[in-house]
């Protein structure tokens, strides 16, 4: 029986879906501190659809495009990780890839297109928070990812039990 396009990958899937060694992914989970699948008890990986599509568009950059890897970490400051996503979302679709990079600021100091699906924030509606704020509201949202990956796995199982 063939999994579920949503459905959780372990490691060897998630090499073998991407034609790419283990350790590769692996070293990119290090040297691209935003690819992070989730781990059950004992360290093992567990692969969401998302992060399949961030793995795949860091391939494209790195092997298709020819990026380097400082390269491609720059695309991940500039641009964000849902850019990454995308572009391999469309390369596993098989569309093509179109590299635009963030627009720069015009002489009047507006973009002409946005290079985030973000919302851009304007100047007066600038909001400093500290540094260890952020910190804690990306803990908390780690921690509710967490539940919400284990919640989607005890899902799966029951329905693979209830399929058997």
């Amino acid at each position: 029986m063939a999994k579920a396009p949503d459905a959780f990958r372990t490691i060897s899937e998630a090499a073998e879906q991407l034609d790419l060694p283990q350790h590769v992914l692996r070293h990119w989970e290090d040297v691209f501190g935003t690819i992070r699948p989730m781990r059950r008890a004992g360290g093992r990986r567990y692969y969401r659809s998302y992060d399949l599509e961030l793995l795949n568009g860091v391939k494209t950059l790195l092997y298709k495009e020819q990026y380097t890897t400082k390269g491609v970490q720059k695309i991940f400051k500039d641009n964000g990780a849902q850019f990454v996503a995308e572009i391999g979302r469309r390369a596993f679709a098989g569309e093509e890839i179109e590299m635009k990079p963030a627009p720069a600021d015009d002489e009047d100091g507006q973009d002409d297109a946005p290079a985030r699906a973000i919302p851009a924030i304007r100047e007066e509606d600038h909001v400093v928070i500290s540094k260890e704020t952020l910190r804690d509201l990306l803990r908390r949202l780690e921690a509710v990812q967490d539940n919400l990956d284990e919640a989607t796995l005890a899902i799966d199982t029951i329905v693979a039990l209830d399929e058997s």
